[in-house]
């Protein structure tokens, strides 16, 4: 019998990839979970985001991208085992040159207690996470003292204490991205 995994995507964290390591590269998610589960059963995909910032009145810019990326989050959600899970986005005021800054808020501690839950009552053996982030790792910790096995799927440079922690770590390659790019469909 195999392992049954859960995947946890860092959404921010893919989207960074995919943009400044791949050159903005379109993939098929489903394809992408496959792929890092191997030969494990998926018990489901944990997809971690926030939506974009809308003022209060929001700006038709901000509307139209809203919407937008409203409409990816649904169609990751009605993918099979797929679980969309969504914080917010809060403005923290304009940085030295004049541009806003936003700051991600419940993302890691989402993905940490699905993490730990699902270790705790042993739904899972293993545990994929697709992120760079060390505030991960109390999560990853609870979760291999209960058992779990922990492999981390990284960019170029994950911060080095959660690489040290995972019980695996798997590089994302090109040829990785490749296998899983998004194909047109005729």
């Amino acid at each position: 019998m195999a392992n049954r995994v859960a995947i946890f995507v860092d959404g921010a964290y893919l989207d960074y990839l995919l943009k400044e390591e791949f050159g903005a590269v379109r993939i098929d998610y489903r394809a992408l979970s496959e792929r890092m589960a191997g030969e494990s059963d998926i018990l489901r995909t944990y997809y971690y985001h926030c939506p974009p910032y809308q003022g209060n009145p929001p700006t038709q810019d901000e509307r139209d991208r809203y919407s937008t990326q409203r409409r990816f989050f649904d169609t990751l959600d009605r993918l099979p085992r797929y679980m969309v899970r969504l914080g917010r986005l809060a403005y923290r005021g304009v940085d030295e040159r004049g541009k806003p800054r936003y700051e991600q808020k419940r993302v890691d501690i989402l993905l940490g207690v699905d993490l730990v839950q699902l270790a705790a009552k042993q739904n899972i053996q293993e545990a994929v996470l697709l992120a760079g982030d060390s505030d991960f790792i109390p999560a990853v910790v609870a979760a291999k003292s209960e058992g779990v096995v922990v492999k981390l799927f990284h960019g170029e440079r994950p911060h080095s204490d959660l690489w040290r922690e995972s019980d695996e770590r798997i590089k994302i390659t090109r040829s990785f991205i490749d296998s899983i790019l998004l194909r047109p469909t005729s």
